[in-house]
């Protein structure tokens, strides 16, 4: 079975896909057999046949050059951009989590490292009417290690000790903080940095720039340690 690694964010739209894309990327550039998993995507557009794109799938691939099918990578694909709760219910089917259970488990079984993402933020719902499943479920089912990705801007400081303090509270380990949209020289920035490590106790892994195909700071040898 794999070693794995739950990414998670302050909220959507931080940079968890394109955070997540990099970690495989250079895992998968060292030599290493590295898979991609998201229990269920929202926000995806359609094949000319009508079938869905699963979007964040397909950019992890196309960024880290593995070969996983995109089928494997999420068993729940959703046209609608909002919570995955949502979305199911309104086009279904709902989110099971003996379906999460059965597609994790092989991809784990055929590689040696998944990086999993989540949906949104740490309490973002999967499911809230058939079963109640949020993101923590999963984390909690299989006894995830996580890491916080932030955007490096303005209100990132709340951001990160609130989930922090929420996934201490909850017994979610946290290995440490990943910035996205890091400039270098920016004041405002690299005190947000200083701040959070501070208030958390967490090391800033990386800070990632615009446009990087990298995570500087960070080899596969570093990364390879956070998996469990």
């Amino acid at each position: 079975m794999s070693k794995n690694l739950f990414v998670t964010g302050t909220n959507t739209e931080v940079g968890k896909t394109y955070v997540a894309g990099l970690i495989v990327k250079t895992l998968h550039e060292a030599g290493l057999d590295v898979a991609y998993y998201k229990a269920a995507m929202s926000g995806n557009t359609r094949r000319a046949d009508g079938t869905l794109i699963p979007g964040d799938a397909l950019f992890v691939r196309e960024i880290s050059g593995i070969s996983q099918s995109l089928e494997s990578m999420c068993p729940y694909v959703y046209e609608h951009a909002v919570s995955p709760h949502l979305a199911s219910r309104i086009e279904g089917p709902p989110v099971r989590m003996d379906v999460i259970k059965q597609s994790f488990q092989a991809v784990c079984r055929e590689h040696d490292y998944v990086v999993i993402e989540g949906s949104g933020g740490i309490t973002c719902p999967l499911s809230v009417d058939e079963e109640h499943i949020q993101l923590e479920d999963i984390v909690h089912q299989f006894n995830l290690p996580s890491i916080l990705v932030a955007d490096a801007g303005l209100g990132t400081i709340n951001g990160v000790v609130l989930t922090y303090e929420y996934m201490k509270q909850k017994k979610m380990p946290l290995k440490g903080i990943l910035f996205n949209n890091f400039h270098t020289g920016n004041l405002m920035e690299e005190d947000n940095w200083l701040m959070c490590e501070q208030l958390t106790g967490l090391s800033v892994l990386s800070c990632i720039g615009q446009g990087d195909r990298f995570l500087p700071g960070l080899t596969a040898e570093k990364l390879s340690a956070l998996f469990a």
